[in-house]
């Protein structure tokens, strides 16, 4: 009984009586039982790291166990509060409506059309590489000629590839579109993870249309600055977003610059609420250069191959 009354209390939290609001703000309901999954995630965390504890026969070894379960627990709680607080910081800015973007495979281009007039702030042209580097770590983004089919629009697959001192740590699929007036959708991604050689995890993966999620939009056909837009949404597997901070940015990588002529960006999460970066477009390139707002760490393009 005292679990079903729980159960209810939380959803009363998530969804008022409808005489409470005319007007349901469908986006901080969303927060809250995204805010409801996090908890009981940790919880259950909490609890299985305890009881692995337990299972430790040394006793100075249970305790430090525990203390550092105790800690994890804690610092897991305060997460899922500061997503909450991102997400409805967010939803104050895109709005309370749901976020179900409707698709019509019919406004989506083939990638032949796309290849023949690309949206120049990300061109989707097979064959385009590029370069990026980052003290030991590179990146290289390929547009290659393959293609998937994702509820029924035909998207072109980019391969990402991240290394550290020569060795393969992210390998990720990314299926992208681009639709009659130009703008740039993201359909989803497989990301793999390795660890020495290892597969060790595809979280991250999320696909459109799968348990409810939804393709955002990755480059607006004419950025506006102030907008900003959700770049994809799998509730609490992907949720990137971006405003869009200026069209007349100035930048300067090993492999080019822009003087006036880049699209600037603020790219964040709610998973991730104290970490956003700033990224650079150059028009008939796309990004060249990336910076972590905390760090000020620079992703720069080194190479640029056109397709």
């Amino acid at each position: 009984m005292r679990r079903t009354a729980l159960l209810l209390l939380a959803l009363a939290s998530v969804f008022p009586h409808p005489a409470s609001a005319a007007k349901p703000k469908l986006c901080t309901q969303t927060a809250r039982a995204a805010r409801h999954a996090c908890a009981n995630g940790a919880r259950d965390d909490f609890w299985t790291a305890i009881g692995l504890c337990t299972n430790t026969s040394e006793p100075a070894s249970r305790d430090a166990c525990r203390r550092s379960a105790k800690s994890d627990g804690h610092d897991a709680a305060q997460s899922c509060g500061e997503q909450f607080h991102a997400r409805e910081k967010l939803c104050a800015t895109t709005g309370q409506s749901a976020y179900a973007p409707p698709i019509d495979p019919g406004r989506f281009l083939s990638p032949t059309a796309i290849a023949a007039r690309p949206n120049p702030l990300f061109p989707l042209v097979p064959g385009t590489v590029w370069d990026y580097a980052n003290g030991t770590e590179t990146n290289t983004v390929t547009v290659t000629g393959r293609t998937k089919q994702i509820l029924g629009v035909t998207c072109i697959v980019a391969q990402d590839t991240v290394s550290v001192a020569g060795q393969v740590t992210e390998d990720t699929e990314d299926y992208f579109t681009q639709d009659v007036d130009g703008n740039v959708w993201y359909f989803g991604e497989l990301s793999k993870t390795f660890e020495n050689g290892d597969l060790t995890s595809l979280e991250g993966s999320w696909r459109a249309g799968v348990s409810n999620a939804s393709p955002g939009m990755i480059m607006p056909a004419a950025p506006t600055v102030g907008t900003t837009y959700r770049q994809e949404f799998a509730l609490g597997t992907a949720e990137d977003a971006a405003e869009v901070l200026s069209v007349t940015g100035s930048a300067t990588v090993p492999a080019t610059s822009c003087a006036g002529t880049c699209l600037v960006t603020r790219e964040f999460s709610p998973l991730e609420p104290n970490a956003d970066e700033q990224k650079y477009y150059a028009p008939g390139i796309g990004m060249i250069l990336e910076v972590e707002s905390d760090t000020g760490i620079r992703n720069e393009l080194v190479r640029f191959t056109r397709g």
